[in-house]
């Protein structure tokens, strides 16, 4: 009787261990079940930028990107010395022909003989209209450092990376920037502007060719640009230039901020490229900051030459260009 108390008790408590670990095992498995999660790489570093803080290239106030225009003086430069018959003069024509026909302008080269020279002047077109607008810088460089304060460095090119590249990489930055709605223009890269007092040579061959072999044309105005790089922009107005034209660009480089770059006053008479269409009695300007100690000689390098600088002139010429468009 005994036997069968204990027995009857042992299978009691055993019912009811059993009935404890089913109900801890449906609570365990009834519990919501976890999303697996994905291993991330220890070599990934995830940084979120709040939208305000977001950067953004720092291209002035108009398309015209001032480091890609300073990005062209470099090239140029690389080039090596730019004067006609030299192998950096093939380089850069070949390199400025292909700058504007990626930029979707289009293009003429117009070769001509002087002085036993073949100079050649490249022209971007943003349509088949005659131009009422030209806006002209010379890419050929001076053959001698004439004006280097040593001796030993006055037979040596000059690297001619603001006097020359500058005003070529504002022309290309304007062909890379300007919209369908600007007026017809016309870029004109002159050659030959910069050996006078050399013998064989003397200044602004290429300019006075253009002007010479294109006799119809009446543009509205034309506007040189030379030296307009230097990291110390200093632009006054030049004393043959045009008055009109002249107070229109300023004016437009005031209304950006730019006052202490293009200063109110007249300070210089050029001889330049603009000079052959004052001439011809077409109304021309030209921009220049003349106060550039590095002029004719071997330290004329890019490093003297900032992108501010040339953002400032390309602003100012957009700015310009697309008020005489009325935009």
């Amino acid at each position: 009787m005994k036997n069968r108390s204990i027995a009857i008790y042992l299978s009691i408590i055993g019912f009811l261990l059993v009935l404890v670990a089913g109900w801890y095992a449906y609570s365990f498995l009834s519990q919501p079940k976890a999303e697996p999660v994905t291993p991330t790489s220890t070599n990934t570093v995830i940084t979120t930028v709040p939208p305000s803080e977001t950067p953004s290239p720092k291209i002035g106030q108009t398309p015209f990107n001032g480091q890609h225009a300073y990005a062209d003086v470099e090239t140029q430069v690389a080039f090596g010395p730019r004067s006609p018959g030299t192998e950096g003069h093939d380089k850069i024509r070949e390199w400025m022909q292909n700058e504007i026909v990626t930029a979707g302008w289009q293009l003429e080269v117009q070769a001509s003989e002087v002085m036993g020279h073949t100079v050649y002047n490249i022209i971007a077109k943003n349509s088949d209209e005659p131009p009422q607008i030209i806006i002209g810088a010379h890419y050929d460089s001076r053959i001698f450092a004439d004006h280097d304060p040593d001796v030993i460095n006055q037979t040596k090119p000059v690297p001619a990376a603001n006097d020359g590249a500058s005003g070529v990489a504002v022309l290309l930055g304007l062909a890379r920037s300007l919209s369908n709605d600007a007026p017809s223009v016309w870029l004109v890269f002159f050659d030959a502007e910069d050996n006078g007092r050399i013998e064989g040579w003397d200044w602004i061959l290429g300019s006075r060719e253009f002007v010479k072999n294109n006799p119809a044309l009446q543009p509205q105005a034309v506007v040189v640009i030379d030296m307009i790089g230097d990291a110390d922009l200093n632009i006054y107005k030049e004393r043959n230039s045009n008055a009109a034209i002249t107070d229109e660009i300023w004016a437009a480089a005031q209304s950006l901020g730019y006052e202490d770059k293009f200063i109110p006053d007249y300070k210089y008479s050029m001889l330049d490229d603009h000079t052959p269409f004052l001439e011809a009695g077409i109304p021309a300007v030209d921009l220049i900051d003349f106060d550039y100690p590095y002029w004719h000689t071997i330290s004329d390098t890019p490093d003297k030459v900032s992108a501010e600088s040339l953002q400032v002139v390309g602003d100012t010429l957009y700015t310009w260009l697309m008020q005489k468009s009325g935009q």
